[in-house]
């Protein structure tokens, strides 16, 4: 095949990609508020938006971002990728250093995100069993080949199929 050609970053967010990596990349000097603005295509409504899905930022808007716990971080990163209003969110490793209440917390706000704007949500994330609570499909890579896929629910029910494709199969 031909090789893939690479794209400037900003010829892809503006096509809709939206990506929050997993060390939050947030301007830490700079305030909640000030992170939101410099999303791809902020605006008030926007902003308005993104404190409508995370309420517990609105009242630290002006605290800097350096000074924020993990799961406000967290908030901030995602909050500060949907002001573009993106077609496509892609979301690396959501829970990486995150207490497990605070993903649970997390989780339903991202099935809001989707069922609410229709933005696809790609979700990259090790802890697959909190992942598939609120997946559409769900799929287990293995050197960059798909082992597992099915529907959330269809993995969820049997999460034998997912342990198999981490250890291997046990020959039951």
């Amino acid at each position: 095949g031909e090789p893939v050609q690479a794209r400037p970053a900003h010829r892809v967010a503006r096509e809709g990609l939206a990506h929050v990596l997993e060390d939050r990349s947030l301007f830490a000097s700079m305030t909640v508020e000030e992170n939101l603005l410099v999303g791809n295509g902020a605006d008030a409504a926007s902003i308005r938006r993104a404190f409508d899905y995370f309420p517990a930022l609105e009242p630290i808007r002006s605290r800097r971002a350096g000074l924020l716990s993990g799961g406000e971080q967290q908030m901030l990163a995602i909050a500060r990728a949907i002001v573009s209003s993106p077609r496509l969110l892609m979301i690396d490793e959501m829970s990486l250093g995150l207490a497990p209440i605070i993903v649970e917390r997390l989780l339903p706000v991202i099935r809001r995100i989707v069922d609410e704007t229709g933005t696809g949500v790609l979700l990259i994330e090790q802890h697959v069993h909190l992942a598939l609570g609120i997946a559409d499909r769900g799929y287990v890579l293995a050197h960059g080949t798909v082992t597992v896929s099915g529907t959330g629910a269809e993995l969820r029910a049997n999460r034998h199929r997912l342990r198999d494709s981490y250890l291997g199969s046990s020959g039951h």
